[in-house]
């Protein structure tokens, strides 16, 4: 498929039986196309054939977990542990937002390394092959830059706390320490 982004909507259905069907296409399709369509950038949802109910984050987390459960995992068992705490606490909908913004930031970044070493290759954007060869050798200094950013992170999100505490001080007149176990 071509690099341009499409205007038209992929709408599958998926139907009972588990198939999935691409209306664009009028073709059955696997969660492997569907894969290539979040690689290619191509707008698509994912809907219940009997109900018209959105199933596409549904179909989106089944491939995190194929992607996961086959050759190197992107999350340790600790980090999908932290996420799952997170679920039903009063900071979830924070942290949903803190992880998008994040990822987002990294690929700002990833996509001004790429802009930037068109001129190293002749003009063309690094391939797979060749990130794999710059991470082998910047990815120490890579993961420092990130270090360094998760650190400015936690520490903006330290002094968002500490003010939130103050105003609730404030508002309340008493302090809110939800660590504070004399009460």
């Amino acid at each position: 498929m071509n690099s341009a982004k499409k205007t038209t909507q992929h709408l599958i259905k998926k139907y009972p039986n588990r198939r999935l069907y691409d209306t664009q296409t009028s073709s059955y399709i696997t969660l492997v196309d569907v894969k290539q369509f979040v690689l290619e950038n191509d707008d698509f949802a994912v809907v219940d054939a009997k109900t018209g109910e959105d199933l596409t984050r549904s179909i989106l987390l089944q491939i995190i977990l194929e992607e996961e459960a086959s050759g190197a995992p992107m999350f340790s068992s600790v980090a999908l542990a932290q996420i799952i705490r997170y679920y039903g606490h009063a900071m979830q909908g924070m942290m949903g937002s803190y992880l998008e913004k994040n990822i987002q930031a990294f690929i700002d970044i990833q996509n001004k390394l790429t802009e930037n070493s068109k001129g190293l290759y002749e003009g063309k954007p690094f391939s797979p092959e060749m990130w794999t060869q710059f991470m082998n050798v910047q990815g120490p200094m890579m993961q420092g830059m990130m270090g360094n950013y998760i650190d400015q992170s936690k520490n903006l999100f330290m002094q968002m706390q500490e003010q939130m505490q103050n105003q609730s001080k404030t508002m309340f007149g008493f302090p809110f320490n939800p660590d504070d176990k004399t009460k």
